[in-house]
C-alpha cells in the first residue's frame, strides 16, 4: 500500500504524464483536483510553495510536495522502477 498523494487538474498534459507513470509502475495513489484558477489553489500552495500542478507527496519517502511533472517522473522511477 502506498502513501501516494497526487495533486493534479483534469486535462492538464503535465499531470497526465505523472499518472501515466504512477499507472506503468502498478503504484497506488489518492489523486486531488485542483480548482482551475490558481487562485482557489491554497492546500497546493501550502504543501508544495506554489500553486502549479502536478505536486506529488510521498509521506513514506519523505516527499512533501514534489513539482514538476520530469522532476516527479524520474523520482518514481528511482525510487519505485524495476
Amino acid at each position: 500500500m502506498s502513501n501516494l498523494e497526487l495533486y493534479e487538474l483534469e486535462g492538464c498534459p503535465f499531470c497526465a504524464k505523472v499518472t501515466s507513470k504512477l499507472d506503468e509502475l502498478g503504484l497506488d495513489y489518492e489523486s486531488h483536483f485542483v480548482p482551475r484558477a490558481h487562485s482557489e489553489r491554497t492546500e497546493v500552495k501550502e504543501i508544495s510553495g506554489q500553486t502549479g500542478v502536478p505536486v506529488l507527496v510521498d509521506e513514506e519517502h519523505g516527499v512533501e510536495g514534489m513539482p514538476e511533472s520530469d522532476d516527479i517522473v524520474e523520482y518514481l522511477e528511482k525510487t519505485y522502477g524495476a
